[in-house]
């Protein structure tokens, strides 16, 4: 019995020991046991886990199904899916460029919300042609969700107010506003949604024919790809990502070392925001082309367990994006070819949420099986 305790956990540290490897091998675990216990769950309502998993998977355009609508494929699913990831990828950028300085933005889908409420009603009702009303959108969108995020950094700044209370009040503030606009002068009557978008103004390209197909092609996907590359090489190349992170650790020793913490907090909010506005403009003016009343995202929210997952590594959001959004996107597939329950999805989610907020604990515990296998 000692022998097999021994054997365990030296395998545990042969597996989880390496801090090099540590940042792939505990998100794999978490996966794995986030899956196992969405398994156990289907296994108790007595479905297959199995080909639960492989309808997530066509859901998303991963897998073929076993028919098609006209004019339809695995390849209009995918695009599909990929206009569905956008908005996740700068959702959890924001997130990870907020964590950077020490700061819990948890308001990043008030932040969505005002980006594409202020950019559907300056661009979105305009008559703009295509080559000035797409790049307006965003720049308009950019502009809002920096301005929230901003104002968020300078309450934290100027006041000490602590940035989780204000953004989730801000959060109840964007809501009521917009909605208060939204179903006083651009309801539709028959959605109860704000009017949908000018074409011209929308970032996903709706029912574009290619060949016997008609897809949505998300134009945002390219800049999402982009802003990883750019908030990675602001975090590890540049001054200010450096003096983001000292503050991070500690405010008072970075104010000691002449780093001017109360603009780096407000510079961080604002990054953080003007990603969270691209977000919402990939959202609400790329995949969904209108606005629900009264109601925020979810995007904003699971990105925190997105960026989490991802290690608030810009390249890890680009993975862990993928499989929040497949189980998110998947489950309704899921739900309707297996009979099972779409909440599963959010089961695994909050699972993957929960084991990812202890991987400093699990790193913990594999330091101390390897200081005894050393002794």
């Amino acid at each position: 019995m000692h022998k097999k305790k021994n054997g365990l956990r030296q395998g545990i540290v042969k597996v989880f020991g390496n801090p090099r490897h540590q940042n792939v091998t505990i998100p794999v675990f978490t996966i794995l046991i986030a899956l196992l216990v969405g398994s156990v769950i289907l296994l108790a309502l007595g479905k297959n886990p199995l080909g639960a998993y492989y309808n997530l998977l066509q859901g998303c355009g991963l897998a073929p199904k076993a028919s098609y609508a006209g004019h339809k494929n695995i390849l209009t699913d995918f695009m599909n899916f990929l206009s569905y990831l956008t908005p996740m990828i700068f959702a959890a950028l924001a997130f990870a460029v907020s964590m950077r300085s020490g700061l819990f933005n948890i308001g990043i889908s008030g932040q969505m919300l005002a980006a594409g409420f202020a950019a559907t009603v300056t661009v979105g009702y305009s008559t703009l042609p295509a080559a000035l009303a797409k790049p307006l959108a965003v720049l308009v969108g950019v502009a809002a969700g920096a301005a929230v995020g901003g104002l968020i950094g300078f309450f934290k700044y100027r006041f000490n107010i602590n940035e989780v209370v204000s953004s989730i009040m801000l959060n109840y503030i964007l809501q009521y506003v917009c909605s208060f606009f939204i179903n006083t002068y651009f309801v539709d009557a028959v959605s109860r949604q704000s009017k949908a978008v000018s074409a011209a103004s929308r970032l996903t390209l709706v029912d574009t024919a290619v060949g016997d197909l008609k897809m949505d092609i998300p134009l945002g996907i390219l800049l999402a790809l982009l802003a990883v590359a750019a908030v990675k090489f602001l975090m590890d190349r540049t001054k200010l990502g450096y003096e983001m992170k000292a503050v991070g650790f500690s405010g008072s020793a970075s104010q000691y070392a002449g780093i001017r913490v109360g603009k780096n907090l407000v510079l961080t909010m604002l990054i953080s925001g003007a990603l969270a506005g691209l977000a919402g403009v990939t959202y609400y003016l790329g995949y969904f082309g209108s606005i629900r009343p009264r109601a925020l995202c979810d995007t904003g929210f699971d990105a925190i367990a997105v960026c989490l997952l991802g290690n608030c590594n810009p390249v890890g959001i680009i993975f862990s994006s993928l499989l929040i959004t497949l189980i998110d996107k998947g489950s309704t597939y899921m739900s309707s070819t297996a009979g099972g329950q779409a909440e599963i999805s959010d089961v695994i989610t909050g699972v993957i949420l929960l084991f990812s907020a202890c991987t400093a604990y699990i790193k913990y515990r594999v330091a101390r099986l390897a200081d005894r296998e050393e002794g």
